[in-house]
């Protein structure tokens, strides 16, 4: 097999790899069947020339190659017709914005195997970048809250080496006493708590950080059952409240997160008390599309809303997510935003009436060789050998969003995204 690694052609760009030098040449090794091909690139975080010291071609020809290997979505216009490409495609929640690069797939009869969902057998996501997504977003949620405040200086991840040179700036930060509420419990939302962790930010429970007050920084790590709840008929949650007393059950009943995960359009948000009493909020669910909203722009708008700034790692782009005031994706170069949440505009940051919203979505890139060394090994792990064909649990076509011009198998849903107009 001919593998290329294509140059990331969407604007901005980003300098993350599939593979770094050091692992294509471990493949080739291992792999003598195996020939790699790397097209140049003059923004990657690992320079052309280090792909040719560690013994690997370089060429802006892959025609010979029959798997591609990028990040992000790949610019229409530079689609190579009947080739096996891999990349975040971003389409599987019907993304107005990418129907059209899904819809030149199929017409060019390329296969795209997208690795938000390749799996295991349980069905549990084996490569992903979200770890670094967490660290990154955490830690420019704390910038963006300092700037924000003047209460302390922290420059952007991007300008450290790596992450061990950021941790090691952790330690001169003098912090205030401020309230951080963290959601999810995912790689995402576990590399966030990372950075709190190293930052010496007291973690506490949900109960203790909406009854307490403290003097020091503190956050809270939130679940599922955190922040939703059952969707209870007005009347009968009223009889509830009425005969509780006499021992009548809670019809709500236990919480249940497959049924959650089944039937999200079942919930509504339990989210609003940590609006009153929060500085910073870092998002670091994956959102299903029919899932509640942690609150609604009307509630941004009350005096009661507290938070300040908002890291929405998640990401998912207004009206159709977790935030509402996610009006748009940030960049690197201009990483911050403000919402003015009674006008519900996007307006400069860092006022006294914005909340301020840091929504990067590719944070792992400002962390490029840290991701893509830890992606590549994801990648070497769990997915090579299922591409060579020297094993197959089915990742391969489970995660096949398209194959010989039609939808995957397991992605029929989208043949009434794929088939409108695209936008």
């Amino acid at each position: 097999m001919k593998i290329g690694i294509i140059k990331e052609g969407k604007t901005p760009p980003d300098t993350r790899v599939a593979l770094n030098p050091t692992q294509c040449a471990q493949i080739l090794k291992q792999y003598p069947n195996v020939e790699i091909v790397v097209e140049p690139s003059p923004n990657r975080c690992y320079t052309d020339e280090e792909y040719r010291q560690a013994g690997i071609s370089i060429s802006d020809d892959l025609s010979a190659c029959e798997v591609l290997l990028g990040v992000k979505e790949v610019p229409i216009e530079q689609l190579r017709a009947d080739k096996t490409y891999f990349f975040f495609s971003h389409t599987i929640k019907e993304q107005p914005y990418n129907r059209g690069l899904l819809q030149a797939i199929l017409a060019k009869n390329i296969r795209l195997l997208d690795y938000e969902v390749l799996t295991n057998s349980d069905g549990q996501r084996v490569i992903a970048f979200g770890r670094f997504a967490g660290i990154a977003g955490a830690h420019n949620g704390m910038m963006t809250y300092g700037n924000s405040t003047g209460s302390f200086n922290l420059p952007q991840m991007i300008d450290f080496k790596d992450f061990e040179e950021a941790i090691a700036y952790y330690k001169t930060l003098t912090l205030p006493a401020m309230k951080i509420v963290l959601t999810g419990t995912g790689r995402v939302a576990n590399g966030a708590a990372e950075v709190l962790d190293f930052m010496g930010i007291r973690k506490v429970s949900p109960t203790e950080y909406l009854n307490q007050d403290f003097s020091t920084a503190v956050y809270t790590q939130l679940d599922c059952e955190d922040y939703v709840e059952k969707t209870i008929p007005t009347a009968l949650w009223q009889e509830y409240e009425d005969n509780k007393h006499k021992g009548m059950p809670n019809p709500r009943g236990a919480f249940d997160l497959q049924d959650f995960f089944s039937n999200p359009e079942n919930y509504q948000s339990k989210f609003l008390p940590y609006t009153r009493c929060s500085d910073l909020m870092i998002n670091g669910i994956y959102w299903d599309n029919k899932a509640p909203q942690f609150f609604t722009k009307e509630e941004m708008a009350q005096p009661e809303f507290k938070i300040k700034v908002i890291a929405d790692v998640t990401c998912d782009i207004a009206p159709v997510a977790s935030i509402p005031s996610t009006l748009y994706a940030t960049t690197i170069a201009e990483p911050v935003f403000g919402y003015d949440p009674m006008k519900e505009l996007a307006v400069a940051a860092y006022q006294d009436h914005t909340v301020d919203m840091m929504t990067i979505d590719n944070l792992p890139n400002e962390l490029p060789r840290d991701a893509s060394q830890a992606f590549g090994e994801q990648f070497m792990e769990h997915v090579l050998e299922e591409l060579l064909g020297l094993k197959d649990t089915g990742m391969i076509e489970r995660a096949s969003i398209a194959v010989n011009g039609q939808l995957g198998p397991c992605f029929g849903y989208l043949q009434d995204y794929v088939n409108q107009m695209a936008e």
